[in-house]
């Protein structure tokens, strides 16, 4: 630990998701002392995000997460748009990115193998220590500090403090910032299945989006299964929706088959548009989805809380122990929050638009747009910049 450092520097981070685990692993590389705080026995094991961008495995390589993760799932270098009608729409190819990138190819594998890996290399640093079944019941700050009191009556005193503690944060509550924007009136069912949809569609790759305007879905392919995602109808009963006849039966739209499939997990997302107003409030601060959350298509809900972390985690280690001015932060929000704003917001509801719309001018408009887009070697690029996440980070963006 840097002499400087004292117990007024300490930072609070509450949440060890991959955003909370992240900064831990920044701050631990420093040298510099933190404390996690989960409200968990243990880090969960529940299928949640499963993809990885190039930019992503690029940041976390330094703390020998990407070898454990690349060991753990399955490289998916091309993604698809199709119609089970039509066919293949659309295909691209991350591999065009490979002068940008060390790793261009999403890689499928679930997130809570990040967090493991993560914890793996927080918990060979002596100045970081991560508890677990330590719920946060609230936080206030002072001029020299911020004091979070646990369920358990317990206080912790720190200099900094943190929200990576999702979507009800409720260190986001604490600091008084709202969380603005919508609820979509459906929400998405994930059904994980090891039927092999690859012997029964034509050229399928690992990552596919099905533009059906009654019935869109998503194909995805993880380690151990499928994943399907199909949205279910604003006012279907959560019982109805995981009944096993209705489960088999929006298998059975995806593909129809006389004998019934096989289903692994099933899991309803509640699926959100919304973004902080602010990220920084004095000495706290939100990341991951305590600052921003989106619809799942596309993929950038995880890796944007990840590159929130990089971003956060290293401007807090120039300010403890680099002598930086602390308004640095304020940088943090200046750069991280248009990113969920006008990139994750706006392309991920232009993918649920695309997937769902039943207007024959809208659907005429993406065919056009994915032919033109294929055909233009500077169009494609610019569109794997931006699915990638590459662009959210100026990388590969040609500055005129």
């Amino acid at each position: 630990m840097p002499e400087s450092q004292g117990q007024s520097d300490r930072v609070l981070i509450v949440g060890a998701g991959p955003a909370g685990l992240t900064i831990a692993a920044c701050l631990a590389e420093a040298g510099l002392e933190a404390t996690v705080l989960e409200a968990e026995p243990a880090l969960p094991t529940n299928l949640r995000a499963s993809t990885f961008h190039p930019p992503t495995l690029d940041m976390l390589d330094r703390f020998g997460a990407t070898q454990k993760l690349l060991e753990q799932g399955l490289i998916a270098p091309t993604f698809q748009y199709r119609t089970r009608s039509e066919g293949i729409l659309g295909e691209f190819d991350f591999g065009e990115l490979r002068d940008v990138t060390t790793r261009p190819f999403r890689l499928q594998c679930e997130q809570y193998k990040l967090n493991f890996a993560l914890l793996d290399y927080i918990d060979a640093a002596p100045s970081v220590d991560v508890r677990f079944d330590a719920a946060v019941e609230s936080a206030m700050q002072d001029e020299d500090g911020v004091t979070v009191r646990l369920a358990n009556g317990e206080t912790v005193r720190g200099g900094w403090l943190v929200g990576a503690d999702g979507a009800r944060s409720v260190v986001r509550e604490a600091l008084g910032i709202p969380f603005e924007g919508f609820t979509w009136p459906e929400a998405f069912l994930v059904i994980s299945t090891p039927f092999p949809f690859e012997e029964h569609f034509k050229n399928l790759c690992l990552v596919n989006y099905f533009a059906e305007a009654e019935d869109w879905f998503f194909l995805l392919r993880a380690p151990d299964f499928w994943r399907v995602m199909v949205p279910t109808k604003d006012g279907d009963d959560e019982a109805d929706i995981f009944a096993p006849d209705s489960v088999q039966a929006r298998l059975c739209q995806v593909l129809p088959r006389d004998e019934p499939y096989e289903v692994a997990h099933t899991t309803l997302y509640r699926v959100h548009q919304r973004v902080a107003p602010r990220y920084r409030e004095g000495r706290g601060f939100l990341a991951g989805d305590a600052a921003h959350i989106n619809n799942p298509l596309g993929g950038m809900g995880m890796n944007g809380g990840i590159h929130d972390a990089f971003n956060l985690g290293e401007k807090l280690v120039q300010v403890i122990a680099g002598g930086a001015a602390p308004v640095l932060l304020d940088d943090y929000e200046a750069e991280r929050r248009p990113v969920a704003l006008d990139y994750v917001n706006r392309i991920t509801i232009a993918n649920k638009r695309n997937l769902e719309t039943n207007d024959p001018a809208e659907q005429a408009a993406f065919r056009a747009m994915l032919r033109e887009t294929q055909a233009d070697p500077a169009k494609r690029r610019r569109y794997l910049l931006q699915a990638s996440m590459l662009a959210s980070l100026g990388i590969g963006v040609s500055v005129a």
